[in-house]
């Protein structure tokens, strides 16, 4: 087991001083802004609790990639710092999942002074009970902004996202109960970073993300509009049937938060952005990019997209999409003008209202 530190007084103080509850949100706000935050959601026999770990803070520099930890408790109604993330530095795009009532976080990369950007093997588990880390087995590829997707409460699936220098296409699957790592059918489309997946029973999906194109020796980024949706196998985990479906309305967006809703029989994609960027929020085209308040749902049964109601707001830079107490909760990001945020958007799914009859 990893030797922890206190949370530090500051944040504890920062907590008591934060208002309960933001204009635009059902839950409080993180006692601090945080962006590109891995997020997670337990529910445990008294109580649900949500999570977020590390990420980047308000002054978007290397040095505010930060390894802070918080977490809420339906009960009390408040955040809490949690003893930070025990990596030697902070992480951005690591990606957290829930299975067991234990939270799983895996990699991230980390940035230095010099911009020399690491993806990093590492894969922890926390216990909400004990409310302690201990180490697990590492991922054999390192991977950032994936995605990760739980299959049966014991299985977390890793799909695509970028390792040291380019996209890889591999779908890593980590056995919970055996603490070991497979291999899964790869992942089909065009490898990306930043994309956005969500999964219900045994059906998945995986839209979007960034792709890396090498022209004439020169590396560019854009996005890309390729929605996948697959079948995990009954028997075999590591078997998944992928088909290409027709992609959500409108242009593809980068770092969506994503969850699924099983009382609908949707998979929900929520926010990011039309313009890929770095993690300072200024574009890959050196525009800074702006959040979207576009919420669609793909339905499951009916293998069609459906338009939401908006987000209360734009937002953008998300590390996943949290479902409680019937709504659903995109914990920190960017808000307009990539304005690092403390505040939880809070939604509940609904059909986007029809236009206005115009008179004639």
């Amino acid at each position: 087991m990893l030797r922890l530190r206190a949370p530090s007084l500051t944040l504890l103080l920062a907590l008591l001083a934060r208002p309960l509850a933001a204009a635009e949100s059902d839950l409080p706000a993180l006692p601090i802004a945080q962006s590109n935050n891995a997020v997670a959601v337990v529910e445990l026999a008294d109580t649900t609790r949500l999570y977020s770990f590390m990420g980047l803070g308000a002054g978007k520099t290397w040095r505010d990639i930060d390894r802070h930890a918080f977490e809420y408790d339906r009960t009390r109604g408040t955040w809490q710092a949690l003893p930070p993330v025990p990596v030697e530095r902070g992480r951005l795009a690591a990606v957290a999942a829930t299975a067991g009532g234990k939270v799983y976080l895996f990699g991230g990369y980390t940035v230095a002074e010099d911009g020399h950007e690491v993806s990093t093997p590492e894969v922890l588990r926390f216990d909400p009970v004990e409310r302690d880390y201990q180490s697990v087995a590492g991922m054999p590829t390192p991977v950032d902004d994936s995605v990760a997707l739980v299959w049966r409460d014991r299985w977390i699936y890793l799909i695509s996202g970028w390792h040291m220098d380019a996209n890889v296409a591999l779908v890593q699957v980590y056995d919970t109960h055996r603490n070991r790592w497979r291999r899964a059918t790869d992942y089909p489309g065009v490898p990306v970073f930043g994309h956005a997946g969500a999964i219900l029973e045994d059906s998945l999906l995986v839209c979007d993300g960034v792709r890396l194109d090498v022209i004439a020796e020169k590396r560019q980024f854009s996005a890309t509009d390729q929605c996948w949706r697959g079948e995990i196998d009954h028997q075999r985990p590591t078997r998944i049937a992928w088909r290409q479906i027709a992609s959500h309305p409108g242009p593809a967006r980068y770092r969506m938060g994503a969850a699924a809703d099983p009382e609908r029989g949707w998979l929900l994609f929520a926010g990011g952005s039309d313009n890929p960027y770095n993690y300072d929020g200024i574009g890959y085209d050196q525009r800074p990019s702006t959040g979207s308040d576009r919420v669609q749902a793909y339905d499951l049964r009916l293998d069609r997209w459906l338009e939401l109601a908006p987000l209360p707001q734009p937002s953008m830079d998300h590390r996943g999409l949290l479902r409680h107490a019937g709504r659903f909760h995109l914990i920190g990001g960017m808000r307009d003008p990539q304005r690092v945020s403390p505040d939880v958007l809070s939604f509940r799914p609904t059909a986007a209202p029809e236009p206005t009859p115009t008179a004639h």
